[in-house]
């Protein structure tokens, strides 16, 4: 990894958007913040909390690395991972964009890079401001709606109590991954985060009866 990467993590400010499905990729931030705080060997600096981004530098599998949550809004996402591109001169194709993804059910993931943007308005942004869509995408799954007119009221639904035992377990799981991927490179992740599955005592029991329903 020649140049620092930028992990951006996808979702709306606000606390009504906290636990939405659409914020998927803020959840999976704070699990990785919140690591981070836990580990001197993690060297955490906050750099910006106003504006159109907040933004930390830390240490995540032995690499420094920075992290963003946009302030925008989420079709507006692009704009900040623009700016910090820009600002410490980084290369785009070693950003990992965090994103929620309606074709995957909850409780699976996967990392790719490059590749549509599936109508998601945060990802297209981010191709739409920084020039390129090779970039790195860790997708995770929320499912979706049985109706497509359904899908914008869907994904900016709150998470049910149920379901988040499945997104804390996947966020770990992320976290994990992500640190390997830092270690060792993108095969290993790759092989680690799109096999995950859930473990039993996380599957929620509204359409998840068992790990085996993921498949």
């Amino acid at each position: 990894m020649e140049s620092t990467p930028l992990i951006v993590a996808l979702g709306n400010p606000g606390p009504q958007y906290e636990s939405t499905r659409h914020n998927f990729g803020f959840l999976t931030a704070q699990a990785i913040l919140d690591q981070a705080r836990e580990r001197k060997s993690a060297a955490l600096k906050t750099l910006q909390t106003t504006g159109d981004f907040e933004l930390y530098s830390l240490v995540l599998g032995g690499v420094s690395c920075l992290l963003t949550r946009p302030l925008t809004f989420m079709n507006l996402s692009g704009r900040a991972a623009a700016k910090i591109i820009g600002r410490f001169n980084l290369d785009p194709g070693n950003m990992l964009v965090i994103h929620d993804e309606l074709d995957l059910p909850l409780g699976r993931m996967k990392l790719k890079r490059g590749g549509g943007n599936n109508g998601h308005k945060g990802v297209n942004s981010i191709e739409e401001h920084t020039g390129t869509a090779n970039f790195l995408r860790l997708r995770l799954g929320i499912g979706r709606p049985e109706h497509p007119s359904q899908v914008v009221n869907y994904v900016l639904e709150q998470f049910s109590e149920e379901d988040m035992r499945a997104v804390d377990a996947v966020r770990q799981a992320a976290l994990k991954g992500l640190t390997l991927y830092m270690r060792r490179g993108m095969t290993d992740a790759v092989q680690m985060l799109n096999a995950y599955r859930l473990p039993e005592a996380a599957v929620s029991k509204t359409g998840m009866d068992t790990p085996d329903a993921l498949e």
